[in-house]
Order: structure tokens, then sequence, then C-alpha cells
């Protein structure tokens, strides 16, 4: 397939891989990266000098495009993206922060700017800011989202017809069937972030990986939006978190309750009750974890199966 995704980030496939938080290392991404997707390095939960490590052992295991996603609320922000610049980075995914303020900087160095969006209004400020392709993610997404809770299926046609640049669908995605039905609502990709997780190459625990495996329809939710939304499975800290909102807890106990290093403690280090664990509601269909290149191989002929099958629809 070739479209303004594919040609903008020279692969083969529309299939880009998310750059979740403790889950996206450079060995994920370099996988899907030969696979013929696009891998992205999750910089958000790395230090400076690991986010280095990782992109030039991205480099040494594939010669094919890959990406860095990059929180702009990041501490260190300003040492990121001169390892980005200095690493000689082609594509950043940046999120959680105004795009005006770094966009044309990283431009200016020859990258291309991909920023994530879960609303029109956000669209439309991308655009003004100059970035190369928009990513609008649904509120099924796991890990940080959207207060409106805008589904994917409504969120990419309004901002498909607010925007006239390319646009990347975003969760609750991760089947070829899901990604046809993103592509014929206006996407001319999608990004998936779980079902990643649940891959050999995944930086994630692997406790975290089954867990996630025995997820069923209602098991995440998305909460804590006083601070800032987030969809998680369900465990003893989501429970808590429930039992603090039942005894009307203000902002700063919630925050005080969330603490530092949740995400990290249940993804990557695998406490499976005290952790925050955050996966999209893709994750009920998952039962087996499988090597980051069959992932993509099978969305991609379950596309082109789907496709076929509504062509020799009778109407």
């Amino acid at each position: 397939m070739s479209n303004r995704i594919t040609k903008l980030f020279c692969v083969k496939y529309p299939i880009i891989q998310a750059g979740m938080i403790w889950c996206s290392g450079w060995e994920l991404a370099s996988t899907v990266s030969n696979a013929g997707g696009l891998g992205i390095i999750g910089s958000g939960s790395m230090y400076p000098e690991v986010l280095k490590q990782h992109i030039q052992k991205c480099k040494s295991a594939t010669d094919k495009p890959f990406a860095v996603n990059l929180p702009l609320l990041y501490p260190q922000i300003d040492d990121h993206i001169q390892i980005l610049i200095d690493e000689g980075v082609q594509i950043v995914f940046t999120s959680a922060g105004n795009p005006k303020k770094w966009t044309a900087h990283l431009q200016e160095h020859g990258i291309t700017v991909v920023h994530v969006v879960s609303n029109v209004k956000f669209a439309k400020k991308c655009v003004e800011a100059g970035v190369d392709a928009i990513v609008a993610e649904g509120f099924e997404a796991g890990g940080h989202n959207g207060r409106e809770e805008t589904t994917t299926m409504c969120l990419i046609p309004m901002v498909r017809q607010s925007i006239d640049i390319p646009l990347i669908a975003a969760g609750g995605i991760g089947t070829g069937k899901g990604m046809l039905a993103a592509m014929a609502l206006g996407a001319e990709a999608v990004q998936i972030g779980s079902r990643f997780i649940a891959t050999p190459e995944s930086s994630a625990h692997q406790k975290f990986k089954d867990y996630v495996l025995h997820a069923k329809e209602g098991d995440t939710e998305l909460t804590l939006k006083e601070l800032t939304p987030v969809r998680l499975l369900k465990n003893e800290f989501y429970h808590e978190v429930q039992a603090a909102y039942q005894r009307g807890a203000t902002q700063e106990e919630l925050k005080e309750l969330l603490g530092r290093g949740r995400a990290k403690k249940g993804m990557f280090l695998g406490d499976l009750q005290e952790g925050e664990l955050e996966v999209g509601q893709i994750s009920s269909l998952m039962n087996e974890i499988k090597p980051a290149a069959k992932v993509v191989e099978e969305i991609w002929k379950e596309f082109l199966s789907a496709k076929n099958e509504l062509q020799n629809l009778s109407v």
C-alpha cells in the first residue's frame, strides 16, 4: 500500500507501534520497523542517557525508519530533544503538551513531527503549529487519554473533516478489521499500542503481559481525570482510587495516592497489586503472546482479507 503516511515515513505498511512508557524499548521498535511498520521508542520513561542508548541500539538493529515518542511535559525535555538531534532521529511523535513550542525547531533539523491529540480543537492547533501529521486517539486507548471520552469511531471522522494533513487513528485498534474500519472513517494509518504489549520484544514485565491476556470486557476504566485521565486495568490500586472517590478525596489526596513510580511498579516491575497497569480496551481480544513481527503480519493480512470481503459484498 502507498499513501501519504507510508510515503511520509518510508514504510511498507501503514501500521505504527505506539511509543508506550515502560513497554516500548529499542527491541520492540526495531522489530516492528523490520517487519514493515513503524516502530517507536517510548522515551517518557527514560532518562536522557538511557534514551540515547535505546536509539543507538535501535539503529544497530534496523536499517529501516523508526521514531521516538516524546511527551512534551517531560522534565528534561531539552536534553531529550538535543539527543534526538545529535543521534539523527528522523521521526518524532510528540504528545502531552503544546506542539507549537518545539515543532519548528525539530523540523529545522530535518525531523518529521507527528502530534497526538484527543479532540478536534487540539487537532486544529496542531495544524497551526505546522506538524507533519496527527494521531487522533479515542478514549478506548490505554494510558493517558482525553477527558472528553470521545470514541475512535466518532473522533476520526470529526478530525478528518477539520484538517487536511495526514491522519493516523489510535485507540481500540488491534486487528486488521479495526484498521480497515479506521481507514474507512478517514485515517491513513493506525497506531497500535496494547497489542504490542503482549510480545516477547516488549519491555513490559512478564507478569503484566500475562495479566493483560486475562483481561475481559469491562476490566479497564478511564479514571483520575482530576489529575490526568488514564485507562487502567482493574487491580488493588484501581480499587484504592475508587474508594478515594467514594469518600470524596480532594485532588491533592488523589495526587498523594498516585504518588511517583506507579506505572514503573506495575508495568515494568510486575507489581500487579499496587502498580498502575495501563492498557486499552482492545486487551479483551488478546489471548496469546506473539512475536511483534507476527502481529504486524497478522494485522496486515486480516486488513487485506477484510477489504476483499467488503469489495465482494453484493448490494
